[in-house]
């Protein structure tokens, strides 16, 4: 015989009782005895009626979530699971939400449902589009019989005649009315349409129930084109309008979001004009500055101005050079006529000049020493003004 150990055992009875799909989903109503919060942000309480009680836990995460957490001797609507606490082999009920038993299921379903869709991030501020600016075409969807469509249709008219509008009717009341929206919401989205408006006019919250339908939330975050929703009244709120990129507080409130009032775009469109216009003034000065300045940046730089410059330097260069040769040609004439005079002085006519002759033999020899003639022979005697012919007689030294 095999024993098992008590947190065997415990283990096992939790998978058990925790792998049974039976207690997943529940709905307790009962009344919150022995209620308390730690300081770890976790709720331990009691659940009971009139015959049995059953120990509940509330998470903090859970917790968190609530608007008000319940007091002791409050009936209850609690939703959650049925969990084992193996160290002391009790059963207990998780808790992930819990309201007031005066709201009854239906509200405390619909808050279970708004904290799953939020969790799946449909109600994400980041999700939100911008509405388009000039719409060319603009989808309905709401009820034929619906008032809120008439005065829809004349604020377009009024404000917007431009857009068409593309109507995709639809039951807004009843059980069969969330089958209906989707299936309007998916025609409209076949059509080539900027923006699409749900609506539908005010009425009890009950009369309201198809907007808060899940395949009718989804339907509207799959929108492809920006939506705005005006569901109810101003103080109506409903899932779409969380999930939709705008929620406009009336149908009439949406059909003004949606269009443009055309006095205002004329108003609009001649603030651009002049902005525009203002705008090219000042390009076109702009450019006219820029134009004067890079015109005198080429004047600056004109290669004329530069031949300019170029010829003068080359017309001082050649003065400077006429200059520099004037006095070197000074120069060289001082110098040549103190060579001039220096020649001059050792010229041999400048010799004569003083009254020395020059005497040649007959065969042009110069006679420099009397041994070299003899008497009788006849020299040349080169004088000043003209030539000798002279016979020697006697030569001594």
């Amino acid at each position: 015989m095999r024993a098992f150990s008590v947190s065997d055992l415990n283990s096992a009875l939790r998978t058990h009782l925790e792998g049974e799909g039976l207690f997943f989903d529940l709905w307790l109503l009962a009344e919150v005895v022995e209620f308390r919060r730690y300081p770890s942000g976790h709720c331990y309480f009691t659940l009971k009626d009139e015959q049995a009680s059953i120990r509940a836990v509330l998470w903090r995460s859970a917790a968190d979530r609530l608007a008000k957490l319940p007091a002791n001797g409050e009936a209850v609507l609690a939703h959650g699971r049925v969990g084992f606490y193996e160290a002391r082999g009790e059963v207990q009920f998780v808790v992930d939400q819990i309201v007031p038993a005066g709201e009854g299921l239906l509200n405390a379903q619909l808050e279970q449902l708004r904290a799953r869709l939020e969790a799946e991030g449909l109600f994400d501020e980041r999700r939100k589009r911008p509405l388009p600016l000039l719409p060319r075409r603009i989808g309905i969807v709401t009820s034929l019989q619906a008032a809120a469509l008439q005065d829809m249709l004349t604020i377009f008219r009024r404000r917007y005649p431009l857009a068409e509008i593309v109507l995709s009717p639809c039951l807004v009341q009843g059980e069969l009315a969330p089958a209906s929206i989707v299936a309007a919401l998916r025609r409209v989205y076949a059509e080539p349409v900027d923006l699409v408006i749900l609506a539908r006019g005010g009425g009890a919250s009950e009369d309201l129930a198809a907007f808060n339908d899940e395949q009718v939330v989804r339907a509207v975050a799959a929108s492809p084109v920006p939506i705005i929703t005006g569901v109810g009244h101003e103080t109506d709120t409903t899932l779409v309008d969380a999930v939709a990129d705008l929620r406009a507080p009336t149908p009439s409130a949406a059909a003004e979001q949606a269009a443009p009032a055309v006095v205002d775009l004329r108003q609009r469109v001649a603030e651009l004009r002049e902005r525009a216009a203002n705008a090219m003034l000042a390009y076109l000065d702009e450019q006219r500055r820029t134009i004067a300045q890079q015109a005198s940046a080429l004047q600056r730089n004109h290669p004329r101005r530069r031949f300019d410059a170029a010829r003068q330097t080359v017309d001082e260069l050649s003065r400077r050079a006429e200059r520099a040769f004037e006095r070197w040609l000074a120069l060289e004439q001082t110098r040549l006529q103190g060579l001039q005079a220096r020649l001059q002085t050792l010229s041999p006519q400048a010799t004569l000049a003083r009254g020395y002759a020059i005497a040649q033999r007959a065969d042009g020899h110069v006679v420099t020493d009397p041994a070299q003639v003899q008497a009788g022979e006849s020299l040349h005697l080169t004088l000043r003004a003209g030539t000798l012919l002279v016979a020697v007689e006697d030569s001594h030294e």
